[in-house]
């Protein structure tokens, strides 16, 4: 069974020839969020070191392997699974075909079941074999044929269906940053003066955690290739138009983060302003869920003139207090996340209180937290959340995958209007009103045009895929 991820890539070389682990690591450290269960980091002239669990962990379990790390340029990647099982034999840089080049990936590609047959007739692939890992053996192939990284990912990119951002350690000597031509996945591009040192990351927030400035995004379908000639840029592939996830900008980057030049902070607060124009519920305080969804209670707040106050907190003094619920790989650990968002009384007791959140995805945690609300004491409850509702599976690297398993696909079919769904997903959570935001909120809110985004996972209509992906059950996502 094929697995696939989405997850956070950080890619560093030094034109001044200082050793990059260290440097990986903060980089590392900065994009947590975009995985909690593994991280890898492969340095030129070393093996690739991997672990479970969190980056800063691992770091310091293993301090005495990455100080010794000598190589100027290496990548390095934490892990968020959507398919398979959460193992170290799945824990990214990938090692392709002993050492011909480390590869590791933000995104999915969805249609495996075609790559396998042309991977297979070279190499022998044993046991569960990542998307990951076919990519790399089929970019192999080509690379092999045309001798030249530009034409390899040309010929690949033909053939890849779904969402990727790779980062590549060459055996040669090179760092490579690679965008799918849609731009489902960010990439960005900084640079340190000081030391001379060029990174590709999939946040800017890892940017100034390395203490690097933004320089630009990665370009869909571009391939930037670091060397000790310095930076530069082709283009692999070209798309009429793009399929930005805005998942990024309500949910998975970091506030501090600018994406496709959007400011992820800015794009929140301007969701939840619109939000307060389109549900002006009446009520005594604006509360966030913690921790994305601050800013657009912000916002909220600003445009209704309603306080907003942290009635919700997430347990810092716990072991997970500070992770999150949504990206972590099974049922009971995102309940046990959940369970440790702590109420905070005298906010609640005896209010109307309007509960704002990113998204809902299964339901779950809203109705723990709605049921933890109540406890507490609060009159009414009502609820907003700054994304649309999600009734498809998705394909190109979110763990949304059954539509059973989607609270707003399970309270009726496609041709319900949004104000129909909200009042069946209010009844389902536990909530006296509820309100989505539409598509076309969600492109004001965000500042990128509707033909810029993909809206799969709210439509069901794959336009960024080259091909309609095989539906498969959580069994088979997960095996």
């Amino acid at each position: 069974m094929t697995l696939k991820e989405h997850c956070g890539v950080i890619g560093v070389y030094s034109l001044n020839g200082k050793p990059v682990g260290e440097r990986i690591v903060k980089g590392l450290e900065a994009l947590q969020h975009r995985g909690q269960e593994s991280w890898g980091i492969a340095v030129n002239g070393e093996p690739i070191l991997k672990g479970m669990g969190l980056i800063s962990k691992g770091a310091e379990d293993n301090a005495r392997q990455i100080l010794a790390l000598k190589g100027n340029h290496g990548i390095g990647h934490v892990r968020y699974s959507t398919r398979g099982a959460t193992t170290i034999g799945n824990a990214h840089p990938i090692d392709i075909q002993d050492g011909h080049f480390a590869i590791a990936q933000n995104g999915t590609i969805a249609n495996t079941e075609d790559i396998e047959p042309l991977v297979s007739k070279e190499f022998k692939l044993q046991g569960t074999t990542t998307d990951t890992k076919l990519a790399g053996l089929r970019l192999l192939q080509h690379y092999r044929g045309a001798k030249n990284w530009t034409e390899a990912f040309k010929l690949l990119s033909k053939e890849l269906s779904g969402s990727y951002s790779f980062v590549i350690l060459t055996a040669n000597g090179e760092v490579l940053g690679a965008r799918d031509e849609a731009g489902y996945r960010p990439l960005c591009i900084g640079y340190d003066e000081v030391s001379n040192t060029y990174i590709l990351a999939s946040e800017s927030c890892a940017l100034q955690a390395m203490q690097a400035d933004l320089v630009r995004d990665v370009d869909p379908g571009e391939l930037v290739r670091l060397s000790k000639d310095g930076i530069e840029s082709t283009k692999f592939a070209q798309e009429s138009r793009h399929y930005h996830c805005p998942f990024e900008y309500t949910y998975f980057a970091h506030p501090s983060s600018k994406i496709d030049n959007q400011y992820v902070y800015e794009a929140r607060k301007e969701l939840g302003r619109i939000l307060a124009k389109k549900y002006p519920f009446k009520a005594d305080v604006v509360v966030p869920v913690p921790d994305s969804a601050r800013p657009a209670a912000l916002g909220y707040s600003e445009v209704s003139g309603i306080p907003m106050e942290e009635g919700l907190m997430k347990d810092r003094y716990r072991r997970k207090g500070s992770l999150r619920s949504f990206i972590e790989p099974t049922h009971e650990s995102r309940e046990e996340i959940v369970r440790r968002i702590v109420v905070i009384k005298p906010v609640v007791e005896g209010r109307n209180i309007i509960v704002i959140d990113d998204s809902i995805v299964r339901g779950t945690s809203s109705r723990s937290i709605v049921r933890s609300l109540k406890e507490a004491g609060a009159k009414k409850i009502y609820m907003v959340v700054t994304f649309p509702p999600i009734r498809h599976p998705c394909y190109m690297g979110i763990d949304f995958p059954t539509r059973e398993e989607l609270v707003a696909a399970r309270v009726g079919d496609d041709h319900l209007s949004i104000s129909e769904i909200n009042t069946r997903v209010a009844k389902e959570i536990g909530v006296d009103e509820f309100g989505y935001n539409d598509i076309q909120g969600l492109s004001k809110g965000t500042g990128l045009k509707e033909n810029e985004m993909c809206y799969a996972c709210v439509t069901g209509i794959y336009l960024g895929l080259k091909k309609d992906p095989v539906l498969r059950t959580r069994e088979e996502m997960k095996a």
